[in-house]
């Protein structure tokens, strides 16, 4: 039986899972306590865990046929300032080039309070091609001199010809400094976000160069031939390869696993995905399928760096309560195990003898938290864990299922004091957590336009039970708790797709800029581990920020089989989507079916400006497993073979085009070619269209069934 396996290294814990790779099942898993203060750091912890696993599940070297992890090294290292001093090597020649020496005086960038990044710089006329390489390397000598202990080169347009900053490199791979260039962590403008983050990535390369070396050298004593790769901050996995040059992808890595983990499971279309550790809660965003990505901030300063968007909230399974004067005011953000304290819940009901009410505050300055003292002297914390238990919200297959018969008698003293049944207690310390992790919740509502009927909220992590159920009343939503939600993080290790992502800045791109780009996407892709026959690429462009950009995504292997359940009937598709869309299931039909992917379609009436009616046509694309794939609405759906797509896409755009004083907005147009979505919305003409199309439907077996969804751009309602 072959064997993935994926590691997570959490600031508690490091977990490690082993998943079957035919059935994508869960063999079983380990955890260890996170090594911080081993000589090693981290990297001690991810050994020891995958010798524990392989040892406690009899899997043998030859067994392991994908092997990942996840690691905060990159993101400690920012968060406590232990970074090394950056030289700045800036290029350029005559005007452009005293710009330049402006725009990438980064200065010092405090990372947390007291902790800086500090920089220094020197520059290089680089229109003096005679001295050219002497000059970087009196230049390189200063910045050492300095104190640099890493370099970035960068210059101005380097995105379009990198030939000077490259040069650098190669001379720091000579002097053996380590060194990054600007084009090569991002290639969009905007001279001075670039250096920055290349700065930043810089000031992280020695230590996460040490971590990789030390890693896979372990691996391979293991005797383990699988390539060692590592989570990236947008859910994917690179090479130890690409870690040495660009360790800012892993930064924020940790919650990209847990949504990875997630939707490999649960494959949602819209929905809020919460991970509840005992501390905190990782909230993100899942829209159309696809987790959604933003820009990082590092030290309060905007990088190139896409990462998932991620908001934390102090809530988490063993926040304690706060309480003025023995009544509860809030809820966290302290937690149990901060206050030396054990859970109430997890005791035994003959522990609870007796209790009274008391104090604590577990760090200096802190308010006061709940707490209880037994006549035999044992002590509990009262938790949100506690109060979800007692609500009867966690069902008792969940990891954060406790004794509720404990929690009820350790939270008598406090509903007593407030005049409240425990049960009602309970409720008003589940509505504090639910408040703050609702404000987030609305955020990311509004940010990406989701609609709350179509919203399912999922919960991962060991204290997703004290959380999910009570906000997704709040809200109410559907909610789900993730398959083996304990462990998702490292199963999302386990399961996740190589990936990468190439942007570029292109004011109306052609179809040869948007070819190339694609090419270049694929290219990275593969120098990343995937295996180029596995490789799809999504193409976005935004005319508004005038950016291209590409997203491939592949696997490590030829993947034999996919994590699929039994398909779904379409008596059974369409009640899905009659429960999504709120009507009847006679209401809807079928529009097309490629054996994959189902197109249903429901045309109804709605009110407008309280008197007037409108018609609308909402779409569905159903995949063959109930997963919704998309949503749109007064579109058009047909169906042809590949040989009729070029007749098909004229008449689309004939169709759905609309002309104003703006010129011509193309409509969006999407297609279904098996399981995959061709996603072609936001191109600027059809000349883009023709040549993605042709591109993507290349060696199509002409007897396929191809799906084509085409909305108009103002359309933006589902």
């Amino acid at each position: 039986m072959k064997v993935r396996i994926g590691i997570d290294v959490g600031g508690t814990f490091t977990d490690a899972v082993a998943i079957n790779n035919d059935t994508y099942e869960l063999i079983g898993s380990v955890k260890i306590p996170t090594t911080h203060t081993a000589e090693e750091g981290v990297a001690a912890g991810i050994i020891l865990a995958l010798e524990k696993l392989m040892d406690e599940y009899d899997i043998k070297p030859e067994d392991v046929t994908f092997l990942a992890h996840g690691t905060t090294q990159a993101t400690n290292a920012l968060l406590e300032g232990d970074v090394v001093r950056v030289g700045i090597l800036t290029l350029g020649s005559g005007i452009q080039g005293l710009k330049s020496k402006s725009d990438t005086n980064i200065g010092d960038i405090e990372l947390a309070e007291g902790k800086y990044l500090c920089t220094f710089g020197e520059y290089v006329n680089s229109g003096d091609k005679e001295n050219f390489i002497q000059n970087v390397k009196e230049a390189l000598f200063k910045l050492k001199q300095h104190g640099a202990e890493a370099i970035v080169a960068t210059e101005a347009f380097s995105v379009d010809n990198p030939e000077n900053e490259n040069a650098v490199l190669e001379i720091c791979r000579e002097q053996e400094i380590p060194a990054c260039a600007g084009n090569d962590v991002s290639k969009l403008y905007g001279l001075k976000v670039r250096t920055r983050t290349a700065v930043i990535n810089s000031s992280i390369l020695p230590k996460m160069m040490d971590v990789a070396n030390m890693t896979e050298r372990s691996i391979k004593n293991a005797k383990i031939e699988a390539p060692l790769m590592v989570m990236r901050c947008d859910g994917g996995v690179m090479t130890v390869d690409e870690v040495r040059k660009r360790p800012i992808l892993t930064v924020l890595s940790g919650p990209a696993a847990g949504v990875a983990g997630a939707l490999m499971y649960e494959k949602l279309t819209d929905g809020i995905f919460l991970e509840v550790g005992g501390t905190s809660t990782d909230i993100s965003c899942v829209k159309d399928g696809n987790v959604v990505i933003k820009y990082a901030e590092i030290g309060g300063h905007k990088t190139y760096l896409n990462s998932l968007d991620v908001r934390t909230v102090g809530i988490g399974g063993g926040s304690m309560i706060q309480v003025v004067d023995g009544k509860a005011v809030d809820t966290g953000p302290r937690s149990a195990h901060i206050a030396n304290l054990d859970y109430e819940v997890y005791a035994k009901p003959e522990d609870i003898v007796n209790p009274v009410l008391k104090s604590i505050s577990p760090v200096a300055g802190d308010p006061e938290y709940a707490y209880i003292e037994c006549a035999n002297g044992k002590k509990f914390a009262l938790t949100l864990s506690g109060a979800a238990n007692i609500v009867g919200l966690v069902p008792e297959d969940s990891y954060a299922f406790g004794n509720r018969e404990a929690a009820e008698k350790a939270w008598a003293p406090l509903a007593g004091n407030m005049g409240l049944t425990v049960q009602e207690a309970a409720e008003k310390v589940l509505e504090f957590a639910a408040v703050k992790n609702g404000k987030v919740v609305q955020s990311f509502i509004q940010d990406y336009g989701l609609d709350l009927a179509q919203v399912t909220f999922v919960g991962g992590g060991g204290g997703a039970a004290a959380v999910v159920p009570h906000l997704a009343k709040k809200f109410k939503v559907p909610y789900k708790i993730a398959k083996n939600a304990e462990v998702i993080s490292p199963i999302g290790v386990a399961l996740a797709m190589v990936r990468d992502m190439v942007e570029r800045s292109i004011q109306n791109p052609t179809e040869k800029d948007l070819l190339a780009i694609r090419r270049e996407a694929i290219r990275k892709a593969v120098e990343a581990g995937a295996k180029i026959e596995t490789v799809q690429v999504k193409i976005e462009v935004d005319p508004q920020q005038q950016k291209v950009r590409a997203i491939a995504t592949g696997s490590t292997e030829l993947r034999t089989k996919e994590m699929k359940s039994d398909p779904k009937t379409d008596e059974e598709i369409l009640a899905i989507v009659a429960e999504n869309l709120g009507v009847a299931k006679e209401e809807l039909k079928i529009a097309a079916d490629n054996g994959h992917m189902v197109a249903v379609c429901y045309e109804g009436v709605r009110k407008k400006f309280f008197i007037f009616r409108e018609k609308i046509r909402t779409i569905r694309l159903v995949d063959r497993e109930g997963v919704i794939r998309l949503q749109r609405r007064n579109g058009e759906v047909c169906q042809c073979k590949p040989a009729q797509w070029k007749s098909t896409v004229r008449r689309l755009l004939a169709d759905h085009t609309v002309y104003g004083d703006g010129g011509a907005e193309i409509p969006n147009i999407y297609i279904a070619l098996g399981s995959r979505i061709i996603d072609l919305g936001g191109m600027q003409n059809p000349k883009q269209i023709y040549s993605l199309c042709e591109t993507e439907l290349m060696g199509v077996q002409e007897d396929e069934d191809l799906i084509f969804v085409c909305t108009r751009t103002t359309e933006n309602e589902r």
